[in-house]
Formats: structure tokens, C-alpha cells, sequence
């Protein structure tokens, strides 16, 4: 697909991280960008740098992103992209023993629930809703009507201590990627998806520069963290190439994470 003036996109939690990052790549180009997100003021920031357009919305709510999509159309037109960045995580074991108490605490399903309601089907709401907006577009050429691209983690194949909640949903994140893809095949719609290691987004921007070298210094090569324009620089060739599709990626500096 190329990316012109012609074309419009949505980023789910596009008012940081990888989101933000995205979101300014895909607006360098010419691209009408919408961002979805919570962060209001982070997000009109934002929108207002790359003259795109802030819209706050819950990913957790079929309402919620059906009016972001109804209000993001009525500004830039029916979007050919979407990439989907809005998540969160939490890290609780299974089931442990307090060291000093020897009480005995297992994790809640409600707030497994939690972390899936967001990364998971917080994923596939906005794909499903986004996805049947496509299908009222004309193809371009070569038959392409849209590209959409997810955030997955490494943590959906090697998961850490107290990551179940995060690590299911990353993992069905990847899982849905090809069924989507195949679902979507016949009209000219193609999904990936990205796996990022360790990155300097702001889950890890209040960390102590200390701990953030270390866990740089993890990566086999380049030791750093990521940069989230790394994550964007994927996610436009994953756009942009009509041969990528129905895959999930590892941008991870070849880490493979140890249990804690």
C-alpha cells in the first residue's frame, strides 16, 4: 500500500510509546492519523504535532470505539489502517506464600479477566469494527483494501514469572493473527503482527536509569532497549508490503527471556 494524503489510519494508544511513535511515522508520510486513547492530554499533544486528530476512547467497550471510529471517519475519511497499540499488563503469581506472614494469595480471575478485556479483546473489538469499515472501500490496486497491524510481546512466547494474565493475552494476540488474516483474505484485508522485546516505552520510563541499563544490557544485540520508531519503522513496512501477511514478528534484538 502506499502512504499519500489518500490514505487514513487509526492507532489504538496512540498518545505514547510505540503508539505515538506510529502515529508520527504514518503522519510523515501524508497519512491521516486518528489516535485512540485515554490520555487525553498527552493525545491532543500529540495529535496536534502531526495535524492529526485526538479521540478518546475505551478499548473495553463496543460503544466506545464504535463512536472513536464514527468521529475518526467523519474527520479523515474511512481508514485503509489500523494498529493496534493500546495495552497494559500487571504481574502477580499464580499462587504464592508470603515469605515473612506464610500467607497464602492466588491471583484473583478477576483481574486476569482485566488484562485480557484490554490487550485481547480490546485487540479484536477495534480489528472487527475496523475491519467492516474497510470492506466499504474500493479495492486499490492489486486488490488491497486495508492493512492492520498488532502489538503483541516476546512475553507471548516466553513469558516471565507473574506474567499468566499479560502473556495469555499477548499469546492470543498471535493467535488470532492468521484466523483474521484468512478471514479477511477474499476482501484484500491482511493482518500482522509485532512482538517487542524490551523497549524504552513508559512502563519502563520510571524505572531508575540503573535498571534500564540492565535490562538493556540483556539484549544479545544491540544491548539497549528498543526505540519505539524501531517498533514504527516494522509496522510501515508491515503496511506497506502486500505480501506481509497472517504473520507475527519478534523485534526483539534476539532476547529470549529468562524466567524472572
Amino acid at each position: 500500500m502506499e502512504l499519500d494524503a489518500s490514505i487514513a489510519a487509526v492507532v489504538t494508544g496512540g498518545a505514547s510509546g510505540l503508539g505515538a511513535a506510529t502515529s508520527r511515522a504514518l503522519a510523515r508520510l501524508g497519512v491521516k492519523v486518528a489516535l485512540f486513547d485515554l490520555q487525553k492530554e498527552r493525545g491532543e499533544k500529540i495529535a496536534t504535532e502531526i495535524g492529526g486528530g485526538f479521540f478518546d476512547v475505551d478499548v473495553t467497550s463496543d460503544e466506545s470505539v464504535a463512536e472513536g471510529f464514527a468521529k475518526a471517519r467523519a474527520a479523515n475519511g474511512q481508514e485503509r489502517i489500523l494498529v493496534n497499540c493500546a495495552g497494559t499488563g500487571n504481574a502477580f503469581k499464580t499462587a504464592s506464600r508470603d515469605k515473612k506472614t506464610g500467607e497464602i494469595r492466588f491471583f484473583q480471575a478477576r483481574d486476569f479477566d482485566r488484562i485480557l478485556q484490554i490487550n485481547l479483546v480490546g485487540t479484536f473489538r477495534c480489528i472487527a469494527q475496523s475491519a467492516a469499515g474497510m470492506l466499504t472501500l474500493p479495492p486499490l490496486s492489486g486488490g488491497e483494501r486495508g492493512a492492520i497491524v498488532n502489538t503483541a510481546s516476546v512475553a507471548a512466547q516466553d513469558g516471565q514469572v507473574g506474567q499468566a494474565a499479560y502473556a495469555a493475552s499477548k499469546a492470543g494476540i498471535n493467535g488470532i493473527t492468521l484466523v483474521v488474516a484468512r478471514d479477511l483474505a477474499q476482501e484484500g484485508i491482511r493482518c500482522n503482527t509485532i512482538m517487542p522485546g524490551l523497549f524504552d516505552t513508559p512502563l519502563l520510563q520510571g524505572v531508575p536509569d540503573n535498571v534500564r541499563q540492565a535490562l538493556g544490557a540483556q539484549v544479545p544485540f544491540p544491548p539497549r532497549l528498543g526505540n519505539p520508531p524501531e517498533y514504527a519503522s516494522l509496522a510501515l513496512e508491515m503496511i506497506r508490503n502486500g505480501y506481509f501477511n497472517g504473520e507475527c514478528v519478534r523485534l526483539d534484538g534476539a532476547i529470549r527471556m529468562a524466567p524472572r
